[in-house]
């Protein structure tokens, strides 16, 4: 602006300069209407103003021009994401509990041990049932031997059919004594229902245990790990099986891949939200239930997007976004120019065109607050 001041209060002292003798030959130039010398005479003030508006570019330089950082646009793919938190858990963490109430006469884990699935980890006194299934395995043994001896007899046609089919009940009713006497020996036995790693005991070897909220300890699986969180019921549709989810753990400061695995069919009606899991590989055991997990799920895709610097987006008087490129640019210099623009989505702080710019164009990544349309840049 001071600028353009300076140059009109030039232009008019030059002009107040000129004698009443070059105002009568204008005027005389312009009522003759001769062409040639007026063209003759704008060329003449023209030069003059040129060597103006470089004594002007040479002593007030750093009004009208500015230092600034350019980038090159190209097109990129553009993803948005949905950031909820969640609990990192997993369905294998249990309190194994007795089936069985009495003395726990053997303790054979401790807490760190890894275990597999259906491996012994105590037993509890059984009350004298082993010697009870002893005797009945004795009983089922003889009405087993009565029954194939009554049956050889009748298929030779020798004995009663009664004989026969008393035998055979017997000894089918001295199996099932067997199998019943069996399961309630086998709960004297405790065993893991899945291989992970003893978390903690509860109990020692000689304590009296019987079912409650305690237990006798805890045992985890980390190896099936996965994030719970909720969505907004607007996400229907966008969210489904597989969909690639970056889970952040505040806890450990890491990004792990993961994968949509399940996906709720119920809305709550109070927050109007829906649950999802995600798996989470945990191939270093550092994950644990519980932890808190940020979560940013691909909601959107523009594989052929132009995207900005969020921070070089303005808005004008006329509530218009607009950015500034670089024009006419010769070397380490060029000239600003204010480019209207359509604005998408914005993620991870870069915001995506819709219009107003395409490939190749140069932006102004830096100094655009002290720039205006037509000024020349440094960079």
């Amino acid at each position: 602006m001071k600028k353009i001041i300076l140059l009109t209060t030039l232009s008019i002292a030059l002009l107040a300069c000129s004698t009443k003798e070059s105002d009568a030959s204008l005027e005389q130039l312009i009522s003759d209407k001769n062409v040639a010398a007026l063209q003759t005479k704008k060329a003449t003030l023209q030069a003059e103003l040129a060597k103006i508006e470089d004594a002007l570019a040479v002593l007030d330089v750093k009004k009208i021009e500015a230092l600034v950082a350019i980038q090159t646009l190209k097109d990129t793919v553009f993803n948005h994401y949905l950031e909820v938190q969640g609990s990192v858990d997993t369905k294998e963490n249990i309190v194994v509990q007795p089936e069985f109430s009495g003395t726990l006469t053997a303790l054979y884990v401790k807490a760190g041990q890894r275990v597999t699935k259906g491996q012994i980890l105590g037993k509890i006194d059984d009350a004298g049932m082993g010697q009870q299934l002893a005797n009945i395995e004795n009983q089922y043994a003889l009405a087993k031997t009565t029954f194939e001896r009554q049956k050889n007899l009748w298929d030779k046609k020798i004995g009663s059919e009664i004989q026969f089919l008393q035998a055979q009940a017997q000894m089918i009713s001295a199996q099932k004594s067997v199998a019943q006497m069996k399961a309630q020996v086998a709960k004297t036995v405790v065993r893991a229902p899945f291989s992970g790693t003893i978390d903690e005991v509860f109990v020692e070897r000689g304590e009296v245990v019987a079912p409650n909220p305690q237990g006798l300890m805890r045992i985890v699986n980390l190896s099936n790990m996965y994030v719970s969180t909720t969505v907004p019921e607007t996400y229907i549709g966008k969210l489904k099986p597989g969909t690639e989810v970056a889970v952040f753990l505040t806890s450990l400061g890491k990004t792990y891949k993961g994968k949509v695995r399940q996906v709720a069919n119920y809305i709550n009606p109070n927050n109007r939200s829906f649950g999802i899991e995600v798996s989470v590989p945990n191939p270093d055991n550092l994950l644990r239930p519980n932890q808190v997990a940020k979560l940013k799920i691909i909601d959107y895709t523009n594989n052929n997007a132009i995207v900005v610097p969020t921070n070089v987006v303005q808005e004008d008087g006329q509530l218009q976004k607009f950015v500034f490129i670089a024009t006419n640019v010769n070397g380490t210099s060029g000239i600003a120019k204010k480019v209207v623009v359509k604005v998408g989505k914005s993620s991870n702080n870069f915001t995506e065109i819709l219009s107003g710019l395409s490939a190749n164009d140069i932006i102004v990544t830096e100094g655009v607050n002290s720039i205006a349309d037509g000024m020349k840049l440094n960079f």
